[in-house]
């Protein structure tokens, strides 16, 4: 599936209906079995529903880090953001990219 930016905060566990999705590098993940990360009063809550590549990176949970943008980030930076990448991929399925 595609999500664009819109599309995608609507997954961010405001609706119990809906599953809780998480990005990063354009990559979606269903973290919905994370939800007490995730979800409502989550340690992790300021990620659901967005792109977190840049906050991952930094590890940041400042929003003007909850960003896809990559840029500036150092070479130890991109590296964190590809290990948290590799653990998202272990932990949660893919089910879609963002799209502009």
């Amino acid at each position: 599936m595609e999500f664009t930016a819109q599309q995608l905060i609507q997954y961010n566990g405001t609706d119990p209906s809906k599953p809780i999705y998480v990005a990063i590098k354009g990559l979606v993940f269903d973290v919905t079995t994370g939800k007490s990360f995730y979800g409502p009063g989550g340690a992790y809550v300021m990620f659901a529903g967005k792109d977190a590549s840049r906050a991952l990176a930094k590890m940041s949970k400042n929003d003007e880090d909850i960003t896809p943008s990559l840029d500036g980030l150092t070479e130890k930076e991109i590296g964190v953001l590809d290990d948290w990448e590799k653990k998202f991929k272990a932990k949660y399925p893919a089910v879609g990219r963002v799209v502009s």
